[in-house]
């Protein structure tokens, strides 16, 4: 009786190791990395060998390639390959992973546009293509990638308007599309995206006030970091700006913005830098920005204020870094 128990739980597991070895990388997948692969501009990737991305008995898996089974098959559901000086237009035929759900890319030497295929990783949750030669316009089919938590396109090219399509990314949590060449008005829409945490379009020759991105009735609502700084901003900050209560970093420096500094921004609970640096501000900042127990940043230089106002804190300029957001 003993040996008949013992062999029971071998019974039960011998065809779970029997299925994972049978199980086969979807020839969909397959075939779109290794078109990938023959590519002129990707031959820096040496130790992509054999046919199979997820790896065969002979050869392990692909470097930067991630697959996991599902059903009788593996899927690719993670490529990251960044950083080798990969050449040549975005590879089309990455959209034809429709498991991915992170694809990094970054600090290559893609050019071109991000192809309007791009809306067909529904299960895409973190798109990484900053550092790159990419340019052209966003493709509004970005507005199809409803699983999208990260969004990285910060040092390229890219030109046109930022897409209103942004704005209906359900997940979206950290937007960063600083050093581009991005114009027109930054979408108010994008203050409905109840999850956003991070957005980042500094940097760019986008034009407008402050007034106009908040116009929405409670906007941005988990927003805690806003930079908007070296653009053709005017107008000036507007009191509402303090409904924004999640808000820590406020950079406006080195746009051209005028007026006074409301009060009711010093009693914003979280905010712990603040830039207004290279404006056209004047009057006085009001006391109560020394008095506030979280501000460490207070950077006012090149401006038109009166006489004894004091910035507050080291004056550093403060870059956040992309890595400190992805998941």
């Amino acid at each position: 009786m003993a040996r008949t128990s013992l062999s029971l739980p071998l019974i039960l597991i011998f065809p779970l190791l029997f299925h994972l070895a049978l199980a086969k990388t979807l020839k969909r997948d397959v075939k779109a990395l290794n078109e990938i692969k023959a590519s002129l501009g990707w031959r820096v990737v040496y130790a992509w060998v054999g046919d199979d991305p997820c790896g065969d008995g002979d050869h392990p898996p692909w470097s930067g390639v991630t697959c996991s089974t599902v059903g009788d098959y593996r899927v690719v559901t993670e490529l990251e390959v960044y950083a080798v000086s990969i050449v040549g237009p975005f590879p089309t035929a990455v959209t034809n992973l429709l498991d991915l759900t992170r694809l990094d890319l970054h600090n290559n030497k893609l050019t071109g546009p991000i192809p309007p295929q791009i809306g067909r990783l529904k299960r895409l949750k973190i798109l990484n293509l900053r550092w790159n030669k990419l340019q052209d316009v966003i493709p509004p089919e970005i507005g199809e990638l409803k699983s999208l938590t990260h969004l990285y396109l910060s040092f390229n090219a890219f030109k046109g308007e930022i897409p209103k399509e942004l704005a209906i990314l359900p997940e979206l949590r950290y937007l960063y599309l600083h050093e581009n060449r991005f114009s027109g008005r930054i979408p108010a829409e994008l203050g409905t995206l109840k999850n956003l945490r991070h957005l980042d379009v500094g940097n760019n020759h986008l034009v407008g006030t402050i007034r106009e991105l908040i116009r929405l009735d409670g906007c941005f609502p988990a927003l805690r970091n806003l930079y908007l700084n070296d653009n053709y901003l005017t107008g000036g900050v507007p009191a509402q700006l303090s409904n924004l209560t999640s808000l820590e970093i406020l950079h406006l420096s080195h746009n051209r913005m005028t007026g006074i500094i409301p009060v009711g921004l010093a009693h914003m609970p979280r905010l712990t830098y603040l830039y207004l640096d290279h404006n056209n501000f004047n009057g006085r900042i009001p006391d109560a920005f020394y008095k506030h127990p979280y501000l460490k940043e207070l950077y006012i230089e090149g401006n038109a204020f009166k006489p004894g106002v004091n910035p507050i804190g080291v004056h550093k300029v403060l870059e956040v870094s992309d890595t400190e957001f992805v998941v």
